[in-house]
């Protein structure tokens, strides 16, 4: 008896020796001598972070309350994504324009109260010319009015723990108590990244709108880096007097997406060579490890007492690994561990465990690990004839 205590103890220490270890993976990737490199001078706050896994290379100043200007619109972009994916809207659904939304300010695609686009067209007219006036009637198409559509962001921004953000307007224009912060917008975009389909927009460098009018709309990509920067392809520009000038970017190279924020630069052209070069160090220090493939095995989960005894698991993302080049990867290996006693009823998305990458007996990486399906709690009758076949086996 007391050797069982003793061990259970020592189990207890070592995994609490473990933790720091996890978290500091989970959060942040040590620099090896780079911290002290300032990538971003000109900013007044910034970020560099992998999109795949979250883990935040660089960062200046990230939680940073500022006016994040038009990159509000990652947000606004974020939801009507979503809508599509939830079948609530149809990219040929036609939106129609309100006076409030036309009387919109700024940058804009100058809708016309009453007039018709598609959810496609608002959505290039956001994602390209940074369009204000199309933000509000995209906004008002999925919500009802801008107030409510923006309740919804802020609900969504609490959902992903967006803790240094608050939203007033679907699009960034100037108003008091609208903030955000660099470790925030990267957060989003993170999210918006989910939905692949997005870079078809965020990447055009130009289109046109009302194409089989008489005068059809030239849209330029307020994003210069999808056109001169190798990779990029998104995501999102803003500027304000208050804010000055603002870029959430990202870039993939090699396997490896990265997405980098800066806030407060004075000039257009100090934000994009500033993230150039938070691209060009990322590419050039880190690279993606591949721990799992997209449709992969990584499992299988017993099913106490539910309509099927056991749940397959299979990757439904490629699971990566983000390391310093020239870091060795001979000792890394993967392992599945699953909550205990899984008991039905199991939700779809439901957390029943975590795959956990070593290095040795060091942690490096725990990704959580979700139920594919839904497994009802099986009846009386499906459990006494399991029961029952289990006995002639």
């Amino acid at each position: 008896m007391k050797r069982s205590v003793a061990s259970l103890i020592a189990i207890v220490m070592t995994c609490t020796l473990m933790l720091p270890a996890a978290a500091l993976a989970e959060e942040k990737l040590p620099q090896q001598g780079a911290s002290t490199i300032d990538l971003a001078p000109s900013a007044r706050s910034s970020i560099l972070m992998d999109a795949d896994t979250g883990t935040i290379i660089y960062e200046k100043n990230s939680h940073d309350r500022l006016p994040p200007a038009s990159i509000t619109k990652i947000m606004t972009l974020l939801l009507v994504m979503e809508a599509l994916d939830e079948g609530k809207i149809k990219l040929t659904d036609m939106v129609r324009t309100s006076e409030y939304a036309a009387s919109m300010g700024g940058s804009q695609i100058f809708l016309e109260q009453g007039e018709e686009m598609s959810v496609e067209d608002m959505i290039k007219g956001i994602a390209l010319a940074s369009g204000n006036d199309a933000s509000v009637a995209m906004a008002e198409k999925l919500a009802g009015t801008e107030s409510q559509f923006v309740a919804m962001m802020n609900e969504k921004a609490k959902e992903l723990g967006m803790n240094d953000t608050q939203f007033v307007n679907p699009n960034g224009l100037p108003v008091e108590g609208h903030y955000s912060s660099a470790h925030d917008i990267a957060v989003m975009s993170r999210e918006l990244l989910k939905h692949s389909e997005v870079t078809k927009y965020t990447g055009l460098y130009q289109d046109y709108l009302r194409k089989s009018s008489e005068k059809p709309f030239w849209l330029v990509n307020t994003n210069k880096l999808v056109r001169f920067y190798s990779g990029a392809d998104g995501l999102k520009t803003g500027f304000t007097s208050e804010a000055k000038y603002c870029l959430s970017a990202t870039a993939k190279r090699d396997g490896l997406r990265v997405i980098a924020v800066v806030m407060g630069e004075p000039t257009t052209k100090h934000r994009n060579n500033e993230v150039s070069q938070m691209f060009d160090f990322a590419f050039a220090q880190y690279m993606n490890y591949p721990i799992v493939g997209e449709g992969d095995p990584i499992g299988t989960a017993r099913i106490e007492k539910g309509m099927e005894s056991e749940l397959q698991l299979v990757a439904e993302k490629p699971y990566n690994l983000l390391l310093k080049k020239g870091t060795s990867t001979g000792d890394i290996r993967h392992e599945l561990k699953l909550n205990e006693k899984l008991k039905a009823p199991i939700k779809e998305g439901q957390s029943i465990g975590k795959l956990i990458v070593y290095q040795g007996d060091q942690v490096l990486k725990e990704y959580d690990v979700a139920a594919p399906k839904k497994i009802d709690k099986a009846s009386w009758w499906k459990l006494l004839g399991r029961a029952a076949g289990g006995l002639f086996h």
